[in-house]
């Protein structure tokens, strides 16, 4: 049996897949493990992203959302911006330079969630994170 585990910063959570999101899942899973960096949000408050320019997953919206709850991270396939993944640890209005977004929810944090206070102030005045999506044996 495997669990994902998302590594942000150098701290750990363990997460879940959202089965009300299975294509957006099946989609992200064939690319785990996935690396990248996470930066500070610019109009949607309080919460990271990880920026994935013309990146194509073939998605369009399912359990989609404009304000996830901290801890749930959704994915924006693109369309009016580019394409994204957002973690969000506070309050979140997704949002771009051009207006509102929705993005599918389909990953939520289950342990050390109290960590996301610190984690998003750390992006901000410390910068580009580091942020490995894997899933490990239970």
């Amino acid at each position: 049996m495997k669990k994902l585990k998302v590594t942000i910063a150098g701290i750990e959570f363990d997460a879940r897949f959202e089965d009300a999101a299975p294509k957006t899942v099946a989609a992200f899973r064939a690319k785990l493990p996935f690396k990248g960096q996470v930066v500070h949000v610019r109009w949607s408050g309080e919460g990271v992203w990880i920026p994935l320019g013309e990146t194509d997953f073939g998605l369009g919206y399912e359990n989609h959302t404009s304000y996830p709850a901290p801890g749930q991270i959704i994915l924006y396939p693109g369309g009016i911006s580019e394409t994204e993944i957002l973690l969000a640890y506070g309050g979140v209005h997704f949002a771009s330079k051009l207006g509102q977004l929705a993005g599918n929810h389909f990953i939520t944090l289950t342990s050390n969630t109290d960590k996301l206070a610190d984690l998003g102030p750390k992006v901000l005045y410390e910068g580009a994170q580091d942020i490995l999506f894997e899933e490990i044996d239970a």
